[in-house]
Order: structure tokens, then C-alpha cells, then sequence
């Protein structure tokens, strides 16, 4: 596929066909590529954890999901659920911090003052946005979205995930299944004259 028509499909997905399986071949293009997003230092301090099992998932699905009863699960996360594949991409802070105290970048401390944003963050989110756009192009639909603060501790523990990693959200891919558009979307895309800027801001 064309990669501006790649961009022009991507969509949040929110409901798969159960019974037809990522093939393997094409997770492992997945994690390929997340792995060539932009990398701080080329500090590469990103973890990613891969669930197929359906037990592995369903375990997740119970670790993440709001415990109050009168919520229920609401119609998309029935369907995201119904996703043969689970990837929660993760940042390590620490892995960076320790990076920029090496020689050839010249600081000589782990200060996190320095930055002026967390990279570590932002280059997690960009290996998700690399596996999003892989998605499209092989045909499948994928979904990105935050795991509750108050169930990131129930999480981490259910699944091992060493103290210094934070999960910066999780992605649901698979093959899509009718779904409804989300209804933000009605409030439609910002005209590009809102929101580039040449030369200068504004005044």
C-alpha cells in the first residue's frame, strides 16, 4: 500500500473478528518496526509486552478493566477485547537518564531537569505509532489506548513488568469486524490554518 494511503486509512479500531489470528510473520513485522521509531540518544529504553494467548488476554482484560460493577464494560471495550493480539509498548526513564550521563553526550548527571520533555515517553508513543501504520498496511486494525491509572499497579503485577518500565498504553490488533466511528469524529478535523504555523505564531 501507498504509504499516503496508509495514512489516510489509519483509524482507531474497536472491534476484531475473534476466530482469524494475527499470523505470526507479520507480529514480528510489527515489533520490526517498532523498534526503527526515533530513539533519544539511540537510548532505545522501551519495553514491549506481546499477548496472543487468549488467557494472556483475558488476564489483561481483567487487570486493566474498571472493578466498579454499575460500569459494566461498554460496547467498544466488548469489542476491543475480542482483539487476537495485545501489544503494550512501554517507557524506561532510567534507561535514558543513564545514557546522556555517558561521555559522547557531555552532561555528567541523571538530572531528568534537563529535558525539556520525557523522550522516553514520546519515543515510546512513536513505536506505537509505527506499529498503528504497520497495521494498515497489512491489512489489519489496530487501536491505541491508556491502561487506568488506578489499575497500573493490578497490572504490573499480574504481568512482571519490572518497576522502571511504565506502560505508556496498550494496542489492540487484529483483523476489524463491523464497528461503529467513533463520534468524536463528528466534530471533524481542525482546518490546517488553526493549527500550522509559518514564520511565527501569531502577532
Amino acid at each position: 500500500m501507498e504509504f499516503a494511503e496508509v495514512v489516510r486509512r489509519r483509524r482507531m479500531v474497536r472491534n476484531y473478528d475473534p476466530d482469524r489470528p494475527v499470523p505470526p510473520e507479520v507480529v514480528d513485522r510489527l515489533l520490526e518496526h517498532a523498534v526503527r521509531a526515533p530513539s533519544a540518544g539511540f537510548s532505545q529504553g522501551w519495553g514491549f509486552l506481546v499477548l496472543e494467548d487468549a488467557a494472556d488476554r483475558a488476564r489483561f482484560w481483567s487487570a486493566t478493566s474498571p472493578k466498579d460493577p454499575e460500569q459494566g464494560m461498554s460496547t467498544w471495550l466488548t469489542g476491543m477485547s475480542r482483539a487476537p493480539l495485545i501489544v503494550v509498548p512501554h517507557s524506561n526513564r532510567s534507561a535514558y537518564l543513564d545514557r546522556y550521563a555517558e561521555p559522547d553526550k557531555g552532561w555528567t548527571d541523571r538530572d531528568a531537569a534537563r529535558w525539556p520533555v520525557p523522550y522516553w515517553d514520546v519515543d515510546a508513543g512513536m513505536a506505537a505509532l509505527m506499529m498503528l501504520l504497520t497495521a494498515v498496511d497489512e491489512g489489519l486494525g489496530a487501536c491505541f489506548f491508556g491502561i487506568p491509572p488506578e489499575r497500573t499497579a493490578t497490572y504490573r503485577e499480574e504481568f512482571g513488568v519490572p518497576g522502571e518500565f511504565v506502560p505508556v498504553g496498550a494496542l489492540t490488533i487484529g483483523y476489524r469486524a463491523p464497528d461503529r466511528r467513533s463520534p468524536s469524529l463528528k466534530r471533524g478535523r481542525r482546518p490546517q490554518t488553526e493549527v500550522i504555523h509559518r514564520g511565527r505564531w501569531s502577532g
